[in-house]
């Protein structure tokens, strides 16, 4: 098991399906990583040596917002909207629903916490 960027990729997965696994990191932007660096998407990680995991590593972590500073940055949004108390940031700390869904019947999992 081989860790590239926080995201644990399986040896025998190939190049261009374990880039994806990759927080933050989609299809597009895991052509684009792999084109720059010229490495094929078909080649399976196990093959590549460490200089070209390095290469990734860095690449990723210079143009791309990824793993943990995505996290934080998205608690960060919802932490402004509860502090601001806007209705999302409520909803977000009633943990209801928050885009106009149904709650009368629905949104169970949401509810359980209120419940208890």
């Amino acid at each position: 098991m081989l860790y590239i960027s926080g995201a644990r990729s399986v040896a025998d997965e190939q190049v261009r399906i374990a880039s994806t696994k990759i927080d933050g990191i989609g299809p597009r932007k895991a052509i684009l990583v792999r084109y720059r660096l010229g490495i094929s998407g078909n080649i399976k990680i196990k093959e590549l040596t460490k200089y070209q995991i390095d290469q990734i590593e860095q690449m990723i972590g210079q143009d791309h917002v990824v793993h943990w500073e995505l996290k934080r940055g998205e608690r960060a949004d919802i932490e402004r909207l509860i502090s601001i108390s806007c209705y999302r940031g409520i909803r977000h700390q009633d943990g209801s629903p928050l885009r106009g869904q149904r709650t009368h019947t629905n949104a169970r999992t949401c509810r359980k916490q209120i419940r208890k």
